[in-house]
């Protein structure tokens, strides 16, 4: 990938707010929708997710998740012409659900950045079934529109996200 396309992958996850997370519930696929901050060293995911939420349970009987962050609908090119929905720019990471314990200073931090992207959500934190859970990737697949697919390891997506 060039200099570019990191820098579309980069803003894509950053300035985007919600993804698309994918768990199994019993063998089965099911998708929920999951606001995110990016955290640790930017490459990992960080949700904060309520014990009564289906994935929060399926995300601990199995930790293999996916997240899935697009373009919005409706975006529109650098010539001024809509994309079309098959070419919208969008990123699908695979990777581990961890919790991460309430005393930890992992989770002080994340609560910080959580709470900075969402600070609506400083009520929630104060309910005992919300656990925070980092999603660490270990493979990317960045469609960047028709004909730019890119497949990238976990040590690629996390420098990618650390320059710029």
């Amino acid at each position: 990938m060039d200099d570019t396309l990191n820098d579309l992958l980069r803003r894509l996850v950053r300035n985007r707010t919600v993804a698309a997370l994918g768990t199994l519930d019993a063998g089965d696929p099911f998708v929920s929708m999951a606001p995110y901050v990016l955290h640790g060293t930017g490459a990992d995911f960080l949700i904060h997710v309520s014990g009564l939420s289906a994935h929060t349970r399926q995300m601990l009987e199995h930790p293999r998740v996916s997240l899935m962050v697009t373009t919005a609908e409706g975006a529109v090119a650098e010539d001024g012409t809509a994309i079309q929905p098959q070419a919208l720019p969008r990123v699908t990471a695979q990777g581990d659900a961890t919790r991460l314990d309430s005393n930890s200073d992992r989770y002080a931090s994340g609560k910080s950045a959580y709470l900075e992207r969402f600070p609506s959500a400083r009520q929630m934190f104060e309910l005992p079934d919300f656990s925070l859970f980092t999603i660490s990737p270990r493979s990317v697949r960045f469609i960047a529109g028709f004909g730019k697919a890119h497949s990238l390891n976990a040590q690629t997506w996390a420098r990618i996200l650390e320059t710029a």
